[in-house]
């Protein structure tokens, strides 16, 4: 894992801003992750995500997709998603509740699994 700051290091007025940065969005994904069994998260215009959910699709494996924006919208709901979760790009690829990375990690996955 990469290091992050200890809380000890963070003052009281800056957790209170990262607390506080869009916890709608990651609400939003920490509720999908706990009712679904996939979930990608997602962005338009992102060709990776566009092959995460093709795959999926052909492998005939139900999935909840978030969409947060695109690269000219909502990029610090993406942000905040991303602060959350440490990856830093999209798809967001979550099984069984576990982020598993992006395209490549799915595609490794299940790239040659019949589903």
């Amino acid at each position: 894992m990469r290091t992050v700051l200890e809380a000890t290091k963070i003052s009281e007025a800056a957790a209170k801003s990262i607390e506080t940065f869009h916890p709608d969005c990651v609400k939003e994904i920490e509720k999908a992750i706990k009712e679904n069994q996939y979930v990608v998260v997602g962005m338009k215009q992102n060709p990776f995500v566009s092959k995460a959910r093709n795959l999926l699709t052909e492998k005939s494996i139900t999935f909840k997709y978030i969409e947060h924006g695109s690269y000219f919208s909502k990029w610090k709901q993406r942000l905040a998603i991303k602060l959350w979760s440490g990856w830093p790009t999209f798809p967001m690829v979550f099984i069984d509740g576990k982020l598993i990375g992006g395209f490549n990690e799915l595609d490794a996955l299940l790239g040659n699994q019949k589903h």
